[in-house]
């Protein structure tokens, strides 16, 4: 490892440790330099990441500081490191702690669009003529469903598992385990689930939930 990715490293620890907050100045290159036995270069060039991957700005003749959207920034890069330590079987033991779990806030919250955009999933994951395309409107049925909850929380959690879902593993198993057989099983169960949330169906809707989950476990792990 470099010394400016390495310091970049450190900075970026600071970062999400809170020692700098949106509209902090940071200390100046000498500083820095200074604090961290590094040449001024090895600074510059942590900096020039820093400020490419939007966490700092950068003012002539002011200094630098943290951005705005910092926040979001090591927001996305949280959620993205851990999705890459995420095997598909802890995938899968926390969709089934999960999505039963919301479906009482999405029958409760959910409105017209949700129910329209849920059946737009289904029609176009019936209609995909590849095994990707089928996978992008699967996870975007589910991801539909948690959004339905109306909390912001939840739809960011689901959000990481739609992340986990695009790692290469998932596909390949994914791959191997969908027989066209399958998938005509899961448009169908996907379909019964939506019509328990219309229905407001709670029960029913938490019943295909586990039903169709434990039927892809069982696809794709074998147990």
């Amino acid at each position: 490892m470099s010394l400016s990715t390495h310091l970049r490293q450190t900075l970026l620890d600071q970062f999400q440790a809170g020692h700098w907050r949106a509209g902090d100045r940071l200390p100046t290159e000498r500083e820095l330099s200074d604090q961290h036995g590094v040449s001024r270069t090895t600074v510059r060039k942590a900096l020039l990441e820093l400020k490419q991957q939007g966490l700092i700005e950068q003012t002539v003749g002011s200094g630098t500081y943290v951005s705005e959207r910092a926040g979001d920034q090591l927001g996305r890069r949280v959620a993205q490191d851990s999705s890459r330590y995420t095997s598909p079987a802890e995938l899968m033991e926390a969709r089934l702690a999960m999505e039963p779990a919301i479906i009482d806030m999405a029958v409760r919250n959910a409105n017209t669009a949700d129910l329209q955009r849920m059946d737009h999933c289904c029609d176009e994951a019936e209609r995909a003529s590849t095994l990707e395309a089928f996978e992008h409107w699967d996870a975007e049925l589910h991801q539909a469903i948690a959004d339905a909850a109306h909390n912001s929380f939840v739809a960011n959690v689901f959000e990481l598992m739609k992340t986990v879902r695009a790692q290469g593993d998932w596909g390949q198993l994914k791959k191997k385990s969908v027989t066209p057989e399958r998938r005509l099983a899961y448009q169908a169960e996907h379909r019964e689930i939506v019509r328990a949330l219309r229905d407001r169906d709670a029960a029913r809707a938490k019943e295909m939930t586990v039903a169709h989950l434990l039927r892809v476990r069982q696809n794709l792990l074998g147990h």
